[in-house]
């Protein structure tokens, strides 16, 4: 991507603190920030910290004569790529919707001919209000974009739909608008409301002795950010995971794991789901037994593991009398990828498998490329980092469902 850059507006709300951390991943990329502070933005973070990260001079005044001397707020709406609203207020989504020009950030708004990136945040009953609604939709009419909000807790003490999304989900969602993807899934913030979504994600330890383990390279990423993203679409998600250094996703019910046999358990009770995603990396075997303490190593002999073959899970959910609408498996695969893919389909009884090489150092990288395998058709999906790769599978199954 050549070089971009991108006008923040940044309103005044609690959630204003990360878009510090937006403007950081932004710079990551080599995307340029230039930022407008709202008067009420100001009382939540300081011009100062903002263009300390952004190395850019901070614009908050209409009536800055040595701006508007050249028409400062035409020129700092027309010269970037794409507009965001970081939080997007119902004040500002208000002042956007119905034409309002009293302060440089809606004077901007009204007079930009780019395509603008809205990220509410407010409170949960602002956001349900009709006329919170009606601004959206008329917003949304005249081509703006959206990103959030998703549901959780808030600083007012309630919980709902009204938190703002998380800076890397709004980065990602940048990235994408100024390549060239204009259709933003998360337009469509309750897409997947009312659904259950079952996934598992890491690895699991299979114990040898109390200090000892097999186990594999899996990060978690790609499970929390799927997680993550259906969450975003309003999807009640339940996350089983494997030991990982990951934060699970705020609004996740989460239950943690160590083995196979845990992780089968944890799922079955947890159904019956809308959907099931097998995104773990399981152990497909354990030592046949366990030693009660640990093992010393001796001159004599080495010794011997004996191993035998863990659960099924994927196999198990896939055949289970509760079994899920649409259960979809990952392949990771060194070779053969797409014929090995397509063979575990069958072999699981599968709905989708997603196939992807991890020859490379994909299990603990922050990049995935995916193959989305079912019994009608193939799709090749472009290398991406893992949050749009999750974004991007959550759409398919939010779209899935919605036929």
């Amino acid at each position: 991507m050549s070089e971009k850059r991108v006008l923040l507006i940044i309103g005044g709300g609690v959630a204003a603190y990360k878009s510090l951390l937006l403007i950081r991943l932004l710079a990551k990329v080599g995307i340029k920030t230039t930022c407008i502070v709202t008067k009420a933005g100001e009382e939540f973070i300081t011009p100062l910290s903002v263009g300390a990260l952004s190395g850019e001079r901070v614009f908050t005044d209409l009536f800055s004569l040595s701006d508007e001397a050249e028409m400062g707020h035409i020129e700092l709406s027309r010269s970037a790529d794409l507009i965001v609203v970081v939080p997007a207020t119902a004040d500002l989504m208000a002042k956007s919707a119905n034409g309002f020009a009293n302060d440089l950030a809606s004077t901007t708004l009204l007079a930009t001919d780019k395509r603008v990136l809205y990220v509410p945040s407010m409170n949960v009953r602002m956001w349900e209000h009709p006329a919170t609604q009606k601004n959206l939709q008329t917003l949304k009419q005249r081509g703006a974009l959206f990103v959030g909000p998703v549901e959780g807790d808030m600083a007012c003490g309630e919980f709902g739909f009204g938190r703002m999304s998380e800076p890397e989900t709004i980065a990602d969602t940048v990235i994408n608008t100024l390549a060239g993807d204009t259709h933003i899934d998360a337009l469509k913030p309750q897409s997947l409301k009312g659904k259950h979504i079952l996934i598992t994600a890491g690895p699991t330890r299979e114990p040898i002795d109390p200090v000892r383990y097999l186990s594999n390279n899996s990060s978690g990423k790609q499970g929390y950010a799927l997680a993550q993203a259906c969450i975003d679409l309003g999807a009640n998600v339940s996350l089983v995971s494997g030991p990982v250094a990951l934060t699970p996703p705020k609004g996740a019910h989460f239950i943690a794991v160590q083995t196979a046999r845990d992780m089968l358990g944890a799922c079955e009770a947890a159904l019956p789901v809308d959907v099931f995603i097998a995104v773990a990396a399981v152990a497909d075997w354990r030592p046949k037994t366990t030693g009660s303490k640990k093992i010393k190593k001796s001159k004599q002999a080495i010794p011997p593991l004996t191993l035998v073959e863990n659960p099924d899970i994927l196999k198990t959910i896939a055949h289970h009398k509760k079994r899920p609408p649409l259960v979809i498996g990952f392949a990771a695969e060194t070779h053969n990828i797409l014929p090995y893919a397509q063979a575990k389909l069958k072999r699981k009884n599968c709905d989708w498998m997603i196939a992807n090489d991890v020859s490379g150092d994909v299990m603990g990288g922050d990049e995935n490329t995916m193959i989305l395998v079912t019994k009608d058709k193939i799709e090749h999906w472009t290398t991406q980092t893992k949050q749009n790769a999750a974004k991007q599978l959550a759409t398919a199954i939010a779209k899935h469902i919605g036929t």
